[in-house]
């Protein structure tokens, strides 16, 4: 009788958990966390590097570093979508209010769009 109860509970509980995992994550650059022991790459974008090869990469790389931090800062949703080359979890990056953090950064001017693939600019040159 209780296990006729407790099933359809179980149930219940599985399908009404979210597909995205809620996170306490912290910026390591731009377009990287840490979640847990976890490396997750955000997808969506391209930042700049913070071992950059010209003083504007490396100012552009801190602003996005420190931009994703105050994102994340109150917890995040990551809808996981597998591993990268470098065995980081991809993952799309929702904030609090469910926006898209790679679309904020790239607004910002702090990162481009990138699909993974095609080759990526220098943030070098101007503008």
């Amino acid at each position: 009788m209780v296990l006729r109860l407790i099933l359809p509970l179980i149930a219940v509980l599985l399908l009404a958990t979210p597909a995205a995992a809620q996170s306490r994550c912290r910026a390591v650059d731009g377009d990287t966390l840490r979640c847990g022991g976890q490396r997750v790459r955000v997808i969506g974008l391209d930042a700049p590097e913070i071992h950059g090869r010209c003083p504007r990469e490396i100012r552009l790389a801190r602003a996005a570093t420190e931009r994703l931090r105050q994102i994340v800062a109150g917890g995040v949703r990551l809808e996981s979508h597998g591993r990268d080359r470098y065995r980081r979890r991809l993952a799309v990056v929702r904030d609090r209010q469910g926006r898209d953090v790679a679309q904020l950064l790239i607004r910002a001017g702090l990162a481009r769009s990138y699909d993974g693939h095609t080759p990526r600019r220098g943030w070098c040159g101007r503008g």
